[in-house]
């Protein structure tokens, strides 16, 4: 299957010149300029099937707006017909996954063809064909991330809103690529959604079983809530170390096939990987390695289209997150170098009343007092399922604040769903529709684990709301990347105990020095596999052709390693568990996980900054911003660029006031 086109880009400078002396002579010399730019950018990506020279030179003549004020009713246009193509078309796949998605009735073939059944797969070259793209790259400067951070703090939402109609109309990709990249993400999306790991059988150390026979954990989202359970259980350690060595298992491949096919009810000893005490048989081996691969040939399918950014981690960094990639890598190393992880280790021991071992990387807890049941409990006062908290939803916001018209209007657009997999949330993309919030569930009742969860994607959604409903032109729905959203997500998830009423109205500062310091454990615990992630896609590029599942597999595990050596070993141990590797967003979301640490040091500078102002109101104000740069967006919501350094130093007060 070919993945390039068979026609390249072959105007002669001859014909540009020509397209550009017609429109000089139909509009005047003070037009000049914008017309280079204009036919520059439309000869970059102008092929021999659009036309020949004389057809180009007609096309710009006919199309080229010559006065800001036909400029501007041309952006209006584009901004509309664009937003109505794209919206109805995310609207008919948001739709098409909801088999795929969601935990119910299940055809699994069928569900996983309309997952990945695309009405309009060639959309991209359809806008170039028909020539749509062609008038946005005439008129429309192409803003580049360089200009976008030097000069975007003073442009108006009009110029934000050309650079992004302009930006939407990206690289030519051929049909046969777009294929290839939507099957082969949707293959490791739909193997990571559905990776359950049984643990009926596991057993720790000593031969005892911890879990019911048919329990099954998602990797490794449930593992790691298992293990962060483990803290409520006095006993839990071994439980802790039992299932570290489970994560161990399928993060170097060891992990039985016996075991993940349910052939065998004998105890699994993942820490010696036998099975009743003998061999453990065939493993898993490489399968995690080749989606891993899948997503390098996805990549390498796209690298030769996008000419600016001609690596997965270049368009990651440069059009998707647009923050530098040494400024991220910059942010990540702060966090994991501060002084205060030391101090806040010290914190760690002192509440195990044990020395740390790797797998505390997860707890950030500290300061939790009720057990699971109980807190399942305070859940189910609230609400017992996933109806009941939609029901809620505007009686949940207009106690966290938000006026009983916003309450009523961003509540009642949320749609609560269980999901198949990890909770998720979707934004709409038309106005006309509503968010949709994904969060998992015990088999009789919401439980704790579900209702935070759901306070995690409930922060996705009223940004998603706001973002949609109250941005100044639709060209800027939405926030600057996922981090921002990130950002959201975690401060709602952290006022879950609040909306519960279990939080102490009376301790508001020491909540907020506890939120402190579990926001600066979670985050450390998150850029570890960040900088793992980002180090090993490194590496896959300078490996080349010599790239393979094996290759991936021994760099995920030496860069686990080195980056563990280098920022956890001090305060936690030594690691035999590769903990750092664990994450399988890295599958599913390449090189996603970075956005969790932005987003945490975005959302603690935002709750700081909301620290005695109103947090309905500043939600509603920061997220109508819109999608301008990262940078842009904090400047305007906080008063500052993202650092991490508020975070750094408002735990050391937080520690200092809690002792």
């Amino acid at each position: 299957m070919s993945t390039t086109h068979t026609e390249q880009p072959s105007l002669s400078p001859t014909a540009c010149q020509a397209a550009i002396d017609a429109i000089v002579d139909a509009h005047g010399e003070t037009v000049e300029e914008t017309a280079r730019r204009g036919v520059a950018q439309c000869a970059e990506r102008w092929l021999p099937a659009d036309g020949d020279d004389e057809g180009f030179r007609t096309f710009c003549l006919a199309h080229f707006a010559s006065s800001a004020d036909d400029r501007m009713r041309l952006l209006d246009r584009l901004e509309t017909a664009t937003e109505q193509i794209r919206g109805h078309l995310y609207e008919m796949r948001r739709n098409l996954r909801r088999w795929s998605d969601l935990v119910g009735d299940s055809l699994p073939e069928t569900d996983s063809l309309l997952a990945t059944f695309d009405p309009a797969p060639d959309l991209v070259e359809q806008f170039y064909a028909q020539k749509l793209a062609f008038v946005a790259l005439l008129n429309f400067e192409k803003s580049t991330l360089s200009q976008m951070l030097t000069q975007g703090g003073d442009w108006d939402a009009a110029r934000w809103a050309e650079a992004r109609i302009v930006g939407g109309f990206g690289p030519r990709i051929p049909k046969a690529v777009a294929d290839l990249g939507r099957e082969l993400h949707f293959k490791s999306y739909h193997w990571v959604s559905n990776f359950h790991i049984p643990v009926g059988t596991m057993v720790d150390r000593s031969g005892r079983r911890w879990f019911e026979a048919d329990r099954r954990l998602l990797a490794h989202w449930l593992v790691r809530e298992e293990i962060k359970a483990g803290y409520n259980d006095p006993d839990g350690v071994h439980k802790q170390r039992a299932l570290a060595w489970t994560m161990s298992r399928y993060i170097d491949g060891t992990l039985p096939q016996a075991i993940m096919d349910e052939s065998t009810t004998s105890d699994w000893d993942p820490e010696a990987n036998t099975v009743d005490g003998g061999a453990a048989g065939d493993s898993i081996d490489l399968l995690r390695y080749e989606h891993w691969m899948d997503n390098v040939t996805v990549a390498r399918a796209f690298d030769e289209h996008h000419r600016d950014h001609p690596t997965a981690i270049a368009r990651k960094f440069g059009l998707e997150r647009e923050i530098p990639e040494e400024e991220v890598e910059r942010l990540l190393v702060d966090l994991l170098s501060a002084p205060v992880r030391g101090d806040l280790a010290s914190l760690l021991e002192s509440r195990l009343e044990r020395p740390l071992e790797a797998h505390d990387i997860y707890f950030d807890d500290l300061f939790e007092t009720r057990d699971a049941d109980e807190m399942n409990a305070e859940v189910a006062r609230l609400c017992r399922d996933e109806t009941e908290f939609q029901a809620k939803l505007p009686e949940i916001l207009r106690g966290l604040g938000w006026p009983d018209g916003d309450a009523e209007f961003l509540g009642t657009r949320v749609r609560v769903e269980i999901a198949r997999g990890s909770g998720h949330a979707m934004r709409p993309q038309l106005a006309e529709y509503g968010a949709w919030l994904r969060t998992n569930r015990l088999k009789d009742q919401l439980g704790w684990d579900g209702f935070d969860t759901a306070m995690h994607e409930l922060g996705h959604n009223l940004e998603q709301l706001c973002s949609t409903f109250f941005v100044p032109r639709p060209a800027l729905r939405g926030v600057p990347n996922t981090a921002c959203t990130e950002a959201f997500a975690f401060l709602y998830q952290s006022l879950a105990k609040r909306v519960l009423g279990i939080e102490d109205a009376d301790a508001a500062d020491r909540a907020y020095h506890e939120e402190t310091i579990a926001a600066m454990l979670m985050t450390c615990q998150i850029a570890g596999p960040s900088l793992v992630e980002l180090r090993t896609w490194r590496e896959i590029y300078t490996l080349g052709d010599a790239c393979s599942p094996e290759t991936i597999r021994a760099a995920l595990l030496r860069h686990s390693e080195e980056v563990w050596a280098e920022f956890f070993q001090r305060h936690f141990g030594d690691d035999p568990y590769h903990i750092l590797g664990a994450y399988q967003h890295m599958l599913g979301h390449p090189l996603y996980l970075a956005d969790y640490a932005i987003g945490r040091t975005m959302s603690h500078q935002i709750r700081s900054y909301m620290r005695g102002r109103d947090l309905a109101a500043e939600t509603r104000r920061i997220c109508a911003i819109g999608s301008v740069t990262p940078d842009a967006w904090m400047r305007t919501a906080v008063g500052g660029p993202l650092s991490p350094q508020a975070l750094i130093a408002d735990t050391v007060r937080a520690i200092e006031a809690i002792q």
